[in-house]
This record gives structure tokens, C-alpha cells and sequence, in this order.
């Protein structure tokens, strides 16, 4: 081999090494550029996962700091815990209650053997409940004599239960008392000046329940098993200490709704439940509900309640309102519910007639006035006379 060729193959030598080393070099740089990536999405992830904790970490903490037991409605009003009770009644030991919790878990054992006897599910105890409770508590909000001993315990089941008569605190301890009692998990929802519950049913979905506004109103299922934005319509709470309320299944309306061709069909029938007396009407469509079918049914009601306010046979005692209620099958069920002002329930309800008649005649007859069953009438008439 030549000196020349010996001086070529060295410096083909040199350059390829070179061309190794200048990889191995670039390899390394993209390694660390790599490693340096890595790193900083690690960072990130790690920044992600630290974020996601500390919100599920302030979540848990509202919901524990959620005070439900304890807390005072209305400046008046506490929220007693019942579960001393119902925890006697599952376990069938009622040795640890007092004497007042005994006779209050005797009573409701008795109410609750009676009216769940053929009830098979869950949704049918509740039901069942809810209805004994509207047709036997009344509303204790027109006390014209108060009566010592019991109506400063108008707000815990022992005074309902007792003296059939609540506020809405009343109602709502009373209505979490039963459903612990059957197994079913509820709390009761509070804001500074009103009461309800919230229960969970086995859909494993919670449903808002409020007794207390659909007596005050006589207007039946109106409050009962309610998804948040329903409820919402006619409630107010911190919802960031409770689960959310997204059942659809056992919502009242959706369960119980009847097809109808169209909207037209509406108003008819509002006029003949009226006639009727019915509290609700719950109607699902042929064709898919629409927003063109929304905004009609939003005019339609608004026509509907100027006409019941000026309407001379009904003297504005009725009124009614409308929800679209998602059915949970891509449309919509309209629950229309129907209020009587002049149906609401109190305590000459378990009065018979004739004995309210007798001691209404009797003080007309001594006062020489004319007393009716609706004196606000009377005396509006009055007062309008005597302007004249």
C-alpha cells in the first residue's frame, strides 16, 4: 500500500469517526432534550393530579361542614336529629330512647305498618308517605288560638306526629324520620326561612320533597320527587353541601304522564280538572317536544292565569303553573299543576259539617252579621259598600 493510500484510509477514518461522534453528540442531545420534556410534563401532570385533589379535598369539606341537625329556620325553628329513633326502630331495641322518643317511634312504626302494607318497592313506601303526611298534617300557619304544649312543637315528628299539625321544619324532620326508619337515605334542605328534604331512591338518584309547600297550596305531587331544576323554580339552597338531585325516573309527572296529540288540547283540559277539583295534569306527545312547542306553551300559560285571575265564577282562587320535565327519553313530560286558595287544609278539617255549621249560624245570630265559609269576600263587599 502507498504512503498516499495509507494517508486517505486514515483520514476516511478520521471523518467517520468524527460523523459517530457528531451523532452520538446529537443523540445525546435529543435524550436530554427528551428527558427534559419528560420531565416537565411530569411536572404538569403532578400539578394536575395536586389540583384535582385539593377540589375534591374543599368539596368533601363543604359537604362535611353542611349543618343540617342543629340548625335554627326562621330564627325559630331547629332542626332536630331523629336518627336515635330510626336506628331504634331498624334495630328493634328501643331501650336507649327516652320516654317522648319511645311514644314518638311507636307511633310512626304504627303509621307505618298501616300504610306500607302492600307497598313492594321503594318508590311505593315513599309515595305512600308523602300521602299520608298531606292528607293528615295541616299547615301550621293559621293558629287563630294557640294551644300550650303544642304549638311550640309544631317542628319536631314527636309534635306532628302528635298534634297533626306543622311548619315546614315539622314536616321535613317528620318525612326524614319515615324514610331512615324504611332504609332510605335523606337529609333535610335548608335555607334561612324554609325547609324540605332531599331523599335517595334505588336508582341510586336523589329527588327533592317538599310536604310543607305542596299542603300549603293544596296543590298535591306539585313538590314531590323534583330534580334540581324544578326544585329550583321555586327554591333556594347551597347545593355545594348536598348531592345533586338528577333523578328522572321517579319524578311524579314523568310516571304518571298521558298522551295528548298537541298543545292544543291544553287548555280544555286545565278547565276540566278545575271542574273536578284534580291538583295536577301531566301530559307526554305524539311528536317530539320542540323549543317552538316550549315558547307556545309559555304564552299559552300566561293566558291561562290572566284568564283564571279575572274569571268570575272563580274569584282568582285558582291559579296554575307549568314545568317541562326532561322524560329521560329525549323529550319532555308537562306537568301542569293546579292551586286552590281557597282548599287549603286546616284544622276544621276533622270537624264535621254540620257541627261547623251549627256554631257558624249560632255567632252570626248573636253578632247579627252574615258569616261565610269565605269571609274575605264578605267583607272586601263590605268595605266597598261603605266607600260608596
Amino acid at each position: 500500500m502507498s504512503k498516499k493510500e495509507k494517508i486517505g484510509k486514515t483520514v476516511g477514518k478520521v471523518v467517520l469517526g468524527i460523523g459517530v461522534a457528531a451523532c452520538l453528540i446529537g443523540n445525546l442531545a435529543l435524550g436530554a432534550y427528551q428527558l427534559r420534556e419528560s420531565q416537565a410534563n411530569d411536572k404538569k401532570i403532578l400539578k394536575y393530579v395536586d389540583r384535582q385533589l385539593k377540589k375534591q379535598a374543599e368539596e368533601a369539606e363543604k359537604e362535611n361542614s353542611y349543618q343540617e341537625d342543629g340548625y335554627v329556620v326562621g330564627d325559630s325553628y331547629e332542626i332536630m336529629s331523629t336518627k336515635a329513633i330510626s336506628d331504634a326502630y331498624k334495630s328493634g331495641d328501643v331501650s336507649k330512647l327516652s320516654k317522648k322518643e319511645k311514644a314518638t317511634e311507636k307511633q310512626a312504626k304504627e303509621i307505618l305498618e298501616k300504610i306500607t302494607k302492600k307497598c313492594k318497592t321503594d318508590y311505593e313506601k315513599e309515595l305512600a308517605v308523602y300521602e299520608w303526611m298531606y292528607k293528615n298534617i295541616s299547615n301550621d300557619s293559621s293558629n287563630t288560638i294557640s294551644i300550650s304544649n303544642r304549638a311550640s312543637d309544631t317542628y319536631t315528628p314527636a309534635g306532628v306526629l302528635g298534634g297533626k299539625k306543622a311548619v315546614c321544619v315539622g314536616y321535613a324532620t317528620t318525612f326524614r324520620m319515615f324514610m331512615e326508619m324504611l332504609g332510605l337515605e335523606c337529609h333535610v334542605v335548608h335555607n334561612d326561612y324554609h325547609s324540605w328534604d332531599l331523599v335517595k331512591l334505588d336508582d341510586n338518584q336523589w329527588y327533592h320533597v317538599d310536604v310543607y309547600s305542596d299542603v300549603s297550596s293544596s296543590s298535591k305531587y306539585a313538590n314531590f320527587n323534583m330534580p334540581d331544576g324544578i326544585a329550583a323554580a321555586g327554591h333556594e339552597w347551597d347545593g355545594s353541601g348536598l348531592p345533586e338531585a338528577t333523578g328522572v325516573k321517579y319524578c311524579y309527572p314523568v310516571r304518571n304522564a298521558v298522551e295528548i296529540k298537541d298543545l292544543y288540547q291544553v287548555p280544555a283540559k286545565i278547565k276540566q280538572a278545575i271542574t273536578k277539583k284534580k291538583s295536577g295534569l301531566y301530559f307526554k306527545f305524539k311528536n317530539k317536544v320542540t323549543d317552538k312547542d316550549m315558547a307556545l306553551s309559555e304564552t299559552m300559560m300566561n293566558d291561562i292565569s290572566n284568564a283564571l285571575a279575572i274569571s268570575d265564577t272563580l274569584n282568582g282562587e285558582i291559579s296554575a303553573s307549568a314545568y317541562w320535565y326532561d322524560d329521560g327519553k329525549e323529550s319532555y313530560v308537562l306537568a301542569i299543576f293546579i292551586s286552590s286558595y281557597s282548599d287549603t287544609p286546616n284544622d276544621n278539617s276533622e270537624l264535621d259539617e254540620k257541627v261547623v255549621k251549627k256554631i257558624r249560624k249560632l255567632v252570626s245570630k248573636t253578632f247579627d252579621v252574615r258569616l261565610t265559609d269565605d269571609m274575605e269576600d264578605v267583607v272586601d263587599r263590605e268595605e266597598a259598600s261603605k266607600e260608596k
